[in-house]
């Protein structure tokens, strides 16, 4: 009889406590998706702002794409324009706006990469296809071009404007 009893609690404590917390999730709200595109707007224009103020700052005659890449040439270049497929190695030097060196290929192999076939940023990659070989441009990539919200998990935080300057090898 008394194991009875105690299965019994047991069965009622488990089947209330699951409908417990089918209430909680009931009352969460969902995300007003006006309010997270509204906050989107805001950091893009943030994000340009801090980048048409380092371009001044550092006398970069930089132009914007279409997607919010920031691009400067410094060499044209003479080779071919890469396209996705291409295999192509080049110097690079990637850093945060205020100077700080998160990677560089100085005192190290030049990085090698098929092109559209590889986990860089979406906007270095955007980069690289305007580029022609030998050309040597400077990339401004907002975050959402970048590592977005949470980084790269190692030397550059999250939510940051990265600055590469990149030099394709013939």
């Amino acid at each position: 009889m008394s194991k009875r009893i105690i299965i019994f609690i047991l069965l009622f404590t488990a089947i209330t406590s699951c409908r417990n917390s089918d209430d909680r999730i009931q009352r969460v709200k969902k995300p007003d998706g006006n309010k997270i595109i509204e906050m989107n707007r805001y950091l893009i224009t943030k994000d340009r702002e801090l980048i048409a103020s380092y371009c001044e700052r550092k006398n970069i005659k930089a132009i914007e794409s279409p997607t919010g890449l920031w691009y400067s040439v410094i060499t044209e270049g003479n080779g071919p324009q890469v396209k996705d497929g291409d295999i192509i190695t080049f110097e690079y030097e990637c850093s945060l706006l205020d100077g700080t060196l998160c990677y560089s290929s100085a005192g190290s192999d030049p990085k090698t990469t098929r092109v559209g076939y590889s986990t860089i940023e979406s906007g270095l990659l955007e980069g690289l296809k305007m580029m022609k070989h030998s050309a040597e441009y400077v990339f401004i990539i907002p975050p959402y071009l970048a590592h977005g919200v949470p980084g790269d998990g190692d030397r550059i935080p999250g939510r940051s404007v990265i600055v590469y300057r990149i030099k394709i090898l013939p």
